[in-house]
């Protein structure tokens, strides 16, 4: 068995990124949290926590970490209809970008009665964190459960390929031809982020190499778009209003991208759980296209 303060302590250290920062959120001395690592490493028998800027842990860590915070869910659950303890239970959850910036913090609103550590990634890795057993939800592309997983459809984030007027005019005056998307600039947040790619292939016919700004920020995708920087493929949510005023437009008329979205949800987990994934497949439903 192991120390519940020591278990605390790590997924403190782990969550804050400091042995400073973890003592201050548990109330405590940064040499307690220090010797409460080191008793717990000496339990297990390796290294739990890579000291630096910031403080990282390492697999057996994160693992561990991951475990505790399940248990505390599953400890939740025990509690539902018992006088409340007013604590707030940590829950991880990977999640892209769009999905965050767009429809997904009115959900987690309604529930404070839970810590949230959001890990953003790419819709189609995201599941990844699950297989890695690092989380215990995500907002995923992938439509199959993960092995241990309930998944539920939560519909289609639409996009739209946008650029500001001016951009078009420069750029691409005879529209997305092959040639142009070839030379034009289009923005992309990260290497996994392959929606623009994806798109161009749509409407070339073929695989398209893209000169690409990064710029790792949904809200500055749209921003970026309408100061004519680059291209990319913006949620409808985001740019609706920008292609209403005439800041921004659409690269070929009616060709958006649907990216349907599925919400995975450990097992282990799911029943603490359950009140939010209510939460978050209602507002899927309002903010997404149901098909």
């Amino acid at each position: 068995m192991y120390e519940y303060t020591q278990l605390e302590a790590l997924c403190a250290v782990i969550r804050t990124g400091s042995f400073d920062a973890a003592a201050g959120q548990l109330g405590v001395t940064q040499s307690a949290i220090s010797q409460r690592i080191r008793l717990l490493e000496e339990r297990v028998g390796t290294v739990l926590v890579k000291r630096g800027q910031p403080c990282t842990g390492t697999d057996s860590g994160k693992r561990l970490a991951t475990h505790t915070d399940q248990v505390r869910l599953m400890e939740k659950a025990l509690e539902f209809g018992l006088p409340s303890t007013e604590t707030r239970t940590p829950v991880r959850i990977a999640v892209n970008a769009d999905s965050l910036a767009t429809w997904l913090l009115p959900a987690l609103a309604q529930h404070d009665d839970f810590l949230y550590d959001l890990i953003i990634d790419d819709q189609d890795h995201s599941a990844d964190w699950l297989r890695a057993g690092e989380v215990a939800a995500a907002v995923t592309g992938h439509p199959g459960p993960v092995q241990g997983c309930d998944s539920h459809a939560l519909g289609a984030m639409r996009y739209f390929a946008t650029a500001s007027p001016s951009y078009m005019a420069r750029h691409m005056p005879d529209g997305p031809t092959s040639e142009a998307l070839e030379a034009s600039p289009a923005m992309t947040f990260n290497d996994k982020d392959r929606l623009q790619s994806d798109w161009a292939k749509t409407v070339a016919g073929h695989t398209v190499t893209l000169p690409k700004h990064r710029l790792a920020s949904s809200q500055g995708f749209v921003e970026a778009a309408c100061l004519g920087i680059g291209w990319g493929m913006n949620p409808e949510s985001l740019c609706r209003d920008a292609i209403a005023s005439g800041h921004l437009v659409e690269l070929a008329r009616e060709t958006p991208l649907d990216v349907d979205l599925y919400w995975q949800v450990s097992r282990l987990t799911a029943e603490p759980l359950r009140p939010l994934t209510r939460s978050v497949l209602e507002q899927a439903r309002l903010a997404l296209i149901q098909t």
